[in-house]
């Protein structure tokens, strides 16, 4: 196979490979960089021809960075439902015969996509991958036009916006919108008898990888050959024939756990082929552990884990919600390990695959979550759209070790939950009638969806406040001090032994693990920003030295450790964001005291945990 690669242009934005469970790096073109771009502020550009004509794109963007952001070129943060993309792309000639797939790490909300005039193809989802087969309309070595439209309706309560504001301004826990593409655009050529995904899923009691492999086509005689490979030596290998569904299972001789002491990972080859040729490589990884709930423990390899996790929201002063580069990715894992956490709850968005990247080499266990803030969750044409996407969602980072359990919502009631996102408005005390039965309907639905999907991991059904059929039982208490903390957590009167959010919406809690995931929030600013920041943080604090924060912050610590039905915690959060001002780090990343001091109290856990 020759290598097409078009990997590190100078110049291009986020030049590194995206997809890296599924890497085909001989056969790659990276589309960031300037595109043409234009506002449609009317929703009329496509009856004016903006398809045909390049004059009614009157600027220039950096992708993939969004309009909003500062590294776009744009700084649009006004609300824009419709946004166009124009470029110029040529297909390598080397790739004549080949499939060709046109691929966006994400688009909010709506994409749809055309190559020289025809349509090619759309995508409904804001926060997963997707891809578009362009092969009919590709012309190898030849200059054609991509145009890329993008439809995001954020205050039309169909589609989840996370933490996206719903007025002009960011207010609060609400910060800057994110309109349309906002992760890399990339092409890939691909042998019609190629890969199309794999999943992996570890069986780590009976120490074997178990693939589960589809194929674009297959045909008669054609072979897929595994083979897994463990620093550099190989581990396993087998021949089978290429065909899609059918399970493949290689015993691991003597398999190394991965865990977070030892984030170990084996790599994996998948090679098309056909007599004597190779037609297809791809290449991948995998790690051997397993979750569970036992015991009213999470457990890792069978070993109970205290989570010590952090909020982490995924947002970048200058990208918003794409990070500048791979290095700021990496950075923020190790920034948060330095500052004594185990691991995080993505919160209000769905993480790169780059990023998840870096948490499978480093040990990082987290939540993967769902942006479902700003969406009707009663309402079906809501519901179909969460379905789709959070579908796509799962089945894209479900292979990816670090990530030990799903949160499709949070904080969620299922009475009118767009008014409290989007006015501030308080929860009802006891939600009820036809749209809160359609809310748990719904829930049920999601949690049998994502359990179809990912049998391996826990289903936290909504962080906080309304649950309905979770596997964990998640509360979010912002209390100021470690009695009334303790207070409020496992109550002694009442039919309840366990807090709840929202008591008469929820049902009795059944045992399960038991997760105080929102605390904390205690606003701090450096001395260097006191003067400019007028933000906010929980329980109207605004602490001014370094060991009341250290103290505040350790008292809890120590209260949580020795709390026997405390399975783990999350604290609000890792970094500042906007104006919410309660980060261990600042928006920029400045640490707010020295990570060790940090890593000191927040490091302290229980003597049953094994990490």
């Amino acid at each position: 196979m020759k290598n097409t690669a078009q990997t590190k242009k100078k110049g291009v934005p986020r030049p590194e490979y995206p997809r890296m469970q599924f890497r085909r790096e001989y056969a790659w073109m990276n589309l960031n960089g300037t595109w043409d771009f234009a506002i449609d502020r009317s929703g009329s550009a496509l009856e004016r021809g903006i398809v045909e004509k390049k004059e009614l794109f009157d600027r220039k963007i950096v992708v993939p960075f969004c309009p909003e952001s500062k590294l776009s070129g744009v700084e649009d943060v006004d609300f824009m439902e419709d946004v166009w993309y124009r470029r110029e792309i040529v297909f390598p000639s080397t790739w004549a015969g080949k499939r060709i797939f046109l691929h966006f790490g994400g688009v909010d909300f709506l994409s749809e996509i055309w190559i020289d005039g025809h349509f090619a193809g759309s995508h409904s989802g804001g926060s997963s991958p997707f891809s578009v087969d362009v092969t009919a309309l590709a012309r190898s070595g030849r200059k054609q036009v991509l145009v890329v439209h993008a439809y995001d309706a954020v205050r039309g309560f169909m589609q989840g916006a996370g933490k996206q504001s719903l007025r002009f301004h960011s207010a609060g826990c609400l910060y800057t919108r994110v309109t349309g593409i906002w992760q890399t655009v990339w092409a890939e050529a691909v042998h019609p008898q190629g890969l199309a995904n794999c999943r992996a899923t570890p069986n780590f009691d009976t120490s074997e990888i178990v693939l589960e492999p589809r194929f674009l086509s297959t045909l008669p005689g054609d072979l897929l050959r595994v083979t897994v490979r463990g620093n550099g030596r190989t581990v396993a290998e087998r021949d089978v024939p290429a065909g899609s569904g059918t399970p493949i299972s290689l015993a691991i001789p003597n398999a190394r756990a991965w865990s977070p002491s030892d984030p170990f990972l084996y790599d994996l080859t998948f090679e098309v082929v056909r007599g004597t040729e190779r037609i297809d490589r791809t290449e991948s990884y995998f790690a051997m552990r397993k979750v569970s709930c036992e015991g009213g423990r999470i457990c890792l390899n069978g070993k109970p884990v205290f989570l010590r996790f952090v909020l982490d929201q995924g947002f970048y002063p200058n990208g918003i919600w794409t990070a500048p580069s791979d290095a700021d990715l990496k950075a923020d894992v190790e920034r948060s390990l330095a500052a004594g956490f185990n691991g995080a709850r993505l919160h209000q968005k769905v993480f790169e695959d780059r990023w998840h990247y870096w948490a499978d080499r480093l040990g990082y266990l987290t939540w993967a979550e769902y942006p479902s803030w700003g969406f009707d969750a009663a309402a079906p044409e809501a519901q179909r759209n969460f379905f789709e996407d959070w579908q796509a969602v799962v089945t894209a980072l479900r292979n990816h070790p670090s990530v030990i359990g799903w949160t499709p919502f949070n904080e969620t009631t299922g009475h009118n939950g767009l008014e409290e996102v989007a006015n501030a408005k308080p929860a009802p005390a006891r939600p009820d009638g036809a749209r809160f039965r359609s809310y748990q309907r719904f829930v049920r639905s999601v949690v049998a969806m994502t359990h179809a999907l990912d049998p391996s991991r826990p289903v936290n059904d909504a962080s906080g406040w309304t649950h309905v059929e979770s596997d964990l039982w998640t509360v979010h208490s912002y209390r100021a001090t470690p009695e009334e903390q303790k207070k409020w957590l496992f109550p002694k009167k009442g039919n309840r032994t366990v807090a709840a959010n929202i008591p008469d919406a929820e049902p009795q809690w059944d045992g399960q693990p038991v997760i105080l995931d929102e605390w904390g929030g205690f606003k701090y600013l450096l001395p260097e920003d006191r003067k400019s920041s007028p933000g906010w943080g929980y329980n109207g604090l605004n602490l001014t030295k370094e060991k009341d924060l250290l103290d505040r912050i350790g008292g809890q610590t120590a209260l949580f450790a020795g709390l026997k039905r405390l399975a783990g915690w999350c604290y609000t959060q890792l970094t500042d964001v906007e104006q919410e001002q309660n980060g261990v780090y600042a928006y920029d990343r400045r640490p707010k005291a020295d990570p060790a001091k940090f890593a000191a109290v927040f490091g302290v856990k229980p003597k049953w945990s094994a990490w």
